[in-house]
């Protein structure tokens, strides 16, 4: 039996995007119609729509399919969220991970809706602190909640095979609202992200 893989593009941006790719090819001395390059303009058109995806996803509207009502009140924490972007300076990945917190105010979300919105940010031409900004500002303008705390670390490729190439540098950037913003809570969000209690 066959293998088909079954995937959703949209065919005048890939045809588009195959002759952008060939050319490139071509440009950097490539022979395109060799072997080994025959289908690759074709995979990166596909892949790029596939990292970029978040462009025409809603990061509010994913919350807001997911949100009921709940007395609880104290800190949610989803923390070790994979991430995956590509920096829009030099189009070279960056991965890590996010930690988010916000602090219920009447309403909880659906705990799955928290790393998709993650996603929806990270699948974009993208810098860190934007990232971590847009995912504060999503929660909180959705949610209402009491405070958001949003904690990213990654690494940079455009750092660690060009440039200065600084193969074990980390980048954290944070960003906090409410009762994120008073030192003990901040601490306990940092203390509880910073612990192994599995």
């Amino acid at each position: 039996m066959a293998y088909n893989k079954t995937e959703k593009y949209d065919k005048k941006t890939t045809d588009h995007l195959m002759k952008d790719y060939s050319d490139i090819l071509g440009k950097l001395g490539e022979n395109v119609d060799r072997e080994g390059l025959l289908k690759t303009p074709e995979r990166a058109a596909k892949a790029m729509q596939f990292l970029t995806q978040g462009y025409d996803q809603d990061a509010e509207q994913i919350l807001r399919s997911a949100m009921f009502k709940e007395d609880y009140s104290e800190m949610v924490i989803v923390k070790d969220i994979e991430l995956y972007s590509l920096c829009e300076h030099h189009i070279l990945p960056f991965f890590g991970k996010a930690h988010v917190a916000y602090i219920p105010n009447g309403y909880i979300v659906g705990l799955s809706k928290i790393p998709r919105v993650i996603d929806v940010f990270a699948r974009r031409l993208q810098v860190q602190e934007r990232l971590t900004d847009q995912v504060l500002h999503a929660i909180q303008n959705t949610l209402q909640p009491l405070g958001v705390a949003v904690v990213i670390e990654a690494r940079h490729m455009c750092m660690m095979m060009r440039g200065v190439q600084k193969q074990n540098s980390v980048t954290t950037t944070s960003a906090f609202t409410g009762e994120f913003q008073k030192v003990e809570t901040r601490n306990e969000f940092l203390n509880l992200i910073s612990t192994k209690l599995h």
